[in-house]
């Protein structure tokens, strides 16, 4: 936006510690193998090129007022006249011994990624060795990522064994009839418990996804159960460690869980999914923060306690309009956002920005169907998979499709 409608004078510059963002929205379906990196990632140099921005690979760990600068991990410290901060949100491990040493946090999404190509990695290498994964954390991220979770591992295992057919049948045994292998298809999809790979779920709760109406609780709990998903409810996750005894699984670093309730479970992969937290160096930094330590705005998504600093997305808390951490608030709070930053620029006044009560939330269930939740309303539907995935495809292509020549004014 700011490449279209540029202002005289003012100067951009991005701090990211990536150079690729991550499309939140497209990630689940990256996880399954649907879509490739370049399809949910945003080139940010083409991007800032376009936008006429300096853009600086490092991470932000401290703002200091009395000068007016952005402390950063490796570089010089940045100067600003006026801060935007979206830096999003991490899993909370700090509260739970071993979680954040021996857990692989689903954000930062990056970091996320490697640990889960990795684990791909290794089914190709070793696909007969058996696999246990858990997933702490039973909302709608922790759903969705252990759907798509076991959708991909399945694919992996059908081609596994469809290279062995080959091998031994030759290429003719892939050339039967259609609708046995239709038939096949659809049972691949439908059954999916007989893997060597086995996804725990361990949720605190006595339900899933508390955010969401009995009925898509429901039946994703029966779609979970189906998929032979094993679900540990009313699970409070108190321990993890490293596994100390000798490994009888595939991968060599080997992990207990333990809970409350003296479950203890042993596993190849620990991925946590619970409740966002904010980065400490907010509040540190003397930003007005709530008690969760996310940063506080206004209407006009501006620092409560620092006006030259706005904030949006997971890391920013609206003080009259407290929403859940979804990705929807934070896509729709980027035009007012950029309204507001070129307004202050101007010295003109701001424009309050109110977000919608309820957002339509759509969970993939790693087949390419989806179910929608709002409200009391749910429909499960392979259309919406594909309208999702339209829309999704749509808001991509802007970060791609950019005009050839931008406004100088």
């Amino acid at each position: 936006m700011f490449g279209i409608k540029p202002l005289p004078g003012v100067r951009l510059t991005l701090i990211s510690d990536v150079l690729h963002a991550p499309y939140s929205g497209m990630l689940p379906g990256h996880v399954a193998g649907f879509y490739d990196y370049d399809q949910c990632h945003i080139d940010l140099r083409s991007l800032a090129e376009f936008a006429g921005c300096q853009i600086l690979v490092d991470r932000a760990i401290a703002i200091d007022f009395n000068k007016n600068l952005v402390i950063c991990q490796t570089r010089s410290p940045v100067n600003f006249d006026v801060l935007s901060v979206d830096i999003g949100s991490t899993p909370a491990t700090l509260s739970v011994p071993g979680a954040a040493k021996y857990a692989i946090a689903a954000k930062p999404v990056p970091e996320f990624l490697a640990s889960w190509n990795q684990l791909i990695q290794s089914r190709q290498n070793h696909p007969d060795k058996p696999l246990q994964i858990a997933i702490v954390g039973g909302g709608a991220g922790g759903v969705e990522l252990a759907l798509n979770m076991q959708s991909r591992l399945g694919k992996e295992e059908e081609r596994r064994k469809r290279e062995e057919g080959r091998g031994k049948f030759g290429n003719g045994f892939s050339n039967g009839c259609n609708g046995c292998q239709e038939e096949g298809r659809r049972k691949r999809e439908e059954n999916l418990d007989n893997l060597s790979s086995e996804i725990h779920l361990l949720h605190s709760g006595a339900e899933l996804m508390q955010g969401h109406n009995q009925r898509v609780r429901r039946r994703l709990q029966e779609i979970l159960i189906s998929r032979g998903i094993q679900l540990h409810l009313k699970e409070k996750v108190c321990a993890v460690k490293k596994n100390e005894r000798e490994s009888t699984l595939q991968f060599p670093t080997n992990y207990q869980i333990s809970c409350k309730s003296g479950l203890e479970l042993e596993c190849d992969r620990i991925f946590w999914v619970t409740q966002a937290s904010a980065a400490n160096w907010i509040g540190e930094s003397g930003l007005a923060a709530d008690s969760n330590g996310f940063m506080q705005v206004n209407d006009c998504l501006q620092s409560v306690s620092h006006p030259n600093v706005f904030g949006a997305g997971d890391i920013a808390a609206m003080l009259n309009y407290p929403r859940p951490k979804a990705g929807v608030f934070a896509v729709r709070q980027g035009k007012p956002l950029f309204e507001n930053l070129q307004q202050f620029l101007l010295g003109k006044p701001l424009k309050p920005f109110a977000p919608q009560e309820q957002y339509l939330g759509l969970i993939g269930t790693g087949n390419k169907r989806a179910i929608a939740s709002r409200g009391s309303f749910m429909w499960e539907s392979a259309l919406l998979w594909y309208w999702k995935d339209w829309i999704d495809r749509q808001f991509m292509q802007k970060f791609s499709n950019l005009p050839k020549t931008r406004n100088t004014k």
